[in-house]
């Protein structure tokens, strides 16, 4: 992305603002096969292996090469450079996920428990929101949107 994206709607707020908070999440013993089916989802940039409400490791696409499908995927992720914390900036932490490409974040607390996603849209200028998700949801299971209904 070439140039500033980040909208004036960022300044002064923090991520906790914009965050996704019922991110899809499976377990510290995932495997990798499994994480590659669930890669084959094109909405499915990063998986968040979570125990006991503690995240640990955000695997991405790219961590999984060359590894066995039976082996855990765990150890293949990280978290350093995945994560933010909830009360960071969100001007900021835009700016900083538009000049690496990052799409998403894992917001943790500092004990590491998971609060949400931070969800940069396709176009970049925007994060998407728990409203947005609930309504494509409903949309794929062919089901009205709340706001349908009179």
């Amino acid at each position: 992305m070439t140039g500033s994206v980040v909208g004036q709607t960022a300044v002064g707020r923090t991520v906790a603002s914009a965050m996704h908070t019922f991110p899809k999440t499976c377990g510290r013993a995932t495997t990798v096969g499994r994480a590659r089916e669930l890669f084959g989802k094109p909405k499915v940039h990063a998986l968040l292996l979570v125990e006991d409400g503690l995240l640990h490791a955000v695997v991405e696409r790219p961590d999984l090469a060359g590894l066995a499908d039976a082996a855990p995927a765990a150890p293949a992720g990280r978290l350093a450079g995945r994560t933010v914390g909830p009360s960071a900036d969100l001007a900021t932490t835009w700016e900083l996920m538009a000049r690496d490409g990052r799409r998403r974040l894992a917001v943790v607390d500092d004990d590491g428990r998971l609060l949400g996603l931070l969800c940069l849209k396709r176009s970049g200028r925007g994060f998407c929101s728990d409203e947005g998700i609930r309504a494509r949801e409903l949309e794929r299971a062919g089901l009205e949107r709340p706001t349908d209904r009179r």
